[in-house]
């Protein structure tokens, strides 16, 4: 009797326990009910991270709100992107708050939404600046006109539309709540449901390295004609379309290194592996959103540009600035 008392007990203390019984619980996004829980560092990096992600994208969107000269297709696209990442930062602040100090299902629940949608409106933005900047190269006599304007806005109707669908998929009942037998390496996420969110980023991806292969053919065929009008190549030509091959390649790179690890993850792991592959995988997934600005913001001359008025309110004009447009990579 002794003996199955301690038994006993001992299963409900590791029931108690963060995780169900030791390290081979999935990630939860604040799910459970209510219950002390020790502070996880994981937990704590993916606060840190969406505190840097938050502040970086805040910036680009204030910047690009207070210059009226930002109004372009291109910067639309950028302010889009700015703002998803914006949201999903925040996101990763409200995950921790209500993991450990406010412990519901509800809101867990819509938490858990709000960043699927948020990073599914990410990578939507990242798909919509890339055919943006493949237009602008395929098209480029026709780009600069009303026509590119309501491209611009439809593709950014259907990213944020087909984003939101997909942050309301656990909220309306796609979870696994009440039946942990479905749940993913992400709870309250089903299996299902981070299978369509990893297939639904490698087509983007997929689409993604097959536009920049054609805008990489575009701009060695733009460098030839060029070599042919002048008879020869000159050395700022190739290295301007070295440049800008290598950027391309450095966009792809970073953000397949990004999110690769953990949409694969997400498709060939199971709930019972230990949680710190999840965020192993999830944490530089969340880099990208930190890149993000670097890459599509932070390097644009106009963007440097209002950022001195905006902070210093003593811009010169004497100082100049290229307007960069898209195929400017």
């Amino acid at each position: 009797m002794e003996a199955a008392a301690a038994l006993n007990e001992s299963g409900a203390a590791a029931h108690r326990l963060p995780g169900g019984g030791g390290g081979n619980a999935s990630l939860e996004l604040s799910s459970r009910a209510p219950a002390p829980a020790a502070l996880n560092p994981w937990d704590v990096m993916l606060c840190v991270s969406g505190t840097a992600i938050a502040c970086e994208n805040a910036l680009v969107v204030a910047i690009i709100c207070y210059s009226p000269a930002l109004r372009t297709p291109m910067f639309v696209l950028v302010g889009s992107l700015a703002t998803a990442d914006l949201l999903a930062g925040l996101g990763l602040i409200l995950n921790f708050v209500f993991q450990y100090v406010i412990r519901s299902e509800t809101v867990s629940l819509l938490t858990v939404g709000f960043l699927v949608a948020s990073f599914a409106a990410s990578v939507s933005s990242l798909l919509a600046i890339t055919v943006d900047r493949y237009l602008s190269l395929y098209n480029a006599l026709t780009y600069y006109s009303e026509r590119t304007v309501l491209c611009t806005h439809t593709m950014l109707a259907g990213a944020w539309g087909v984003s939101l669908c997909l942050g309301l998929l656990p909220v309306l009942g796609w979870n696994c709540l009440h039946d942990r037998t479905t749940c993913s390496v992400v709870r309250p996420l089903t299996k299902s449901n981070v299978t369509l969110l990893s297939a639904s980023f490698f087509l983007i991806f997929l689409i993604m390295l097959h536009l920049y292969i054609e805008i990489c053919k575009i701009v060695c065929r733009h460098a030839h004609q060029i070599a042919l009008q002048q008879h020869f190549l000159t050395a700022s030509h190739y290295v301007a379309t070295k440049k800008g091959v290598s950027t391309l390649a450095i966009i792809l790179g970073t953000f397949g290194a990004s999110w690769l690890p953990f949409a694969i993850y997400c498709v060939v792991g199971d709930p019972d592996y230990p949680s710190v592959y999840t965020y192993a995988t999830l944490l530089p997934a969340t880099y990208n959103s930190m890149i993000n600005p670097i890459i599509y913001a932070y390097r644009n001359q106009e963007i440097q540009r209002s950022m001195w008025v905006l902070f210093c309110g003593c811009f010169q004009a004497k100082v100049s600035f290229r307007s960069r447009s898209p195929s400017d990579v």
